[in-house]
């Protein structure tokens, strides 16, 4: 892998430690690694690895017991909570399994979430919405409301909700776990697409047809790094 593309994550032996009554588990131990711009990752591995502990640490959901985390060369530990939802709003874009859209709301409704809290004005935020559903194929879908849509264009409604605040990193967790192979595989077509168009990807699966799309392959065991290649 290229060291010449820019640093957006430094992630510095960090360690994520639980207490549960006497037993201390590990979810994450001394764990060291870098995310370039245009990286697309795939982090595998077993139940109990470590995976969604290191997405939700990437994803400034939870922070690490120990060790350091940079993005963009700034230190997480001494941002506050108003700084860290910014980047959850702003700098990244997340995909769940499940989808997470809101039931009663359209599609355009459920993409315009993220910017309702942005300075952004109403105008401005549907036109930025119509422009992610159109991306990602579903200008015909914008009235329609989740249950009157398929598996794969929820997801694709969950993508393009991930993309309206043009965000610096795109972070999925098992994105085609929901989803019967074909519309399995148009999620997939499109994260390359996406991809090819200069976005960073880090995608948390158990499926290796979707690890085999990835340029780089990160595999937890025990909390540990085992691979990264």
């Amino acid at each position: 892998m290229t060291k010449s593309k820019k640093e957006i994550i430094a992630i510095q032996r960090i360690s994520k430690i639980y207490h549960l009554g006497d037993t201390v588990v590990k979810a994450l131990d001394d764990v060291s690694l870098s995310i370039y711009e245009n990286d697309f990752i795939a982090i595998m591995g077993p139940s109990g690895s470590g995976k969604s502990t290191l997405m939700n640490i990437i994803g400034c959901l939870d922070v690490p017991s120990k060790g350091v985390y940079k993005f963009n060369n700034e230190l997480i530990s001494e941002m506050d909570d108003s700084q860290l939802a910014n980047i959850r709003n702003e700098k990244i874009g997340f995909v769940f399994q499940t989808f997470n859209l809101l039931p009663k709301l359209n599609s355009l409704q459920n993409v315009e979430v993220p910017l309702i809290y942005s300075s952004l004005g109403k105008a401005k935020r549907i036109e930025r919405s119509q422009e992610a559903l159109k991306i990602v194929g579903l200008s015909d879908r914008m009235t329609h409301k989740p249950n009157e849509l398929s598996g794969g264009q929820r997801q694709r409604v969950a993508i393009a909700r991930a993309l309206v605040n043009k965000p610096s990193i795109i972070l999925a967790d098992e994105p085609t776990g929901n989803l019967d192979s074909k519309s399995g595989a148009e999620i997939l077509n499109f994260f390359d697409e996406l991809h090819k168009a200069g976005n960073t990807l880090i995608i948390v699966t158990h499926e290796e047809s979707v690890a085999k799309r990835a340029k780089r392959r990160i595999e937890l065991f025990d909390g540990k790094v085992a691979l990264d290649e």
